[in-house]
């Protein structure tokens, strides 16, 4: 932890802990996804989507791209997706 500090650490943490970002994130770490199609997976408003879209592209795990009028998200890099799968192994081996 030489050159990353335990409040940055902690701050990456609690951008997870938000159910509805980690929602997203679990959806785009299987493809990427527009806002609404987001919105219908996910069942919430597209204003608490692309709020939430915004934090997760302000701290650089989200990305976008856009298509004609049509903005497509997706995971920034392949680690936030193990990081979520490591996760899940924990939990599901303390079970």
């Amino acid at each position: 932890m030489d050159n990353i500090s335990t409040i940055e650490l902690a701050k990456f943490f609690k951008i997870l802990s938000d159910p509805t970002r980690l929602k997203i994130l679990l959806i785009l770490a299987k493809k990427e996804c527009n806002v609404t199609e987001l919105q219908t997976l996910i069942g919430t408003s597209q204003s608490t989507i692309s709020h939430q879209l915004k934090i997760l592209k302000q701290t650089n795990l989200v990305k976008y791209s856009k298509s004609g009028t049509q903005v497509f998200y997706q995971l920034c890099d392949k680690n936030i997706k193990t990081i979520i799968n490591y996760a899940i192994e924990h939990i599901l081996v303390q079970k």
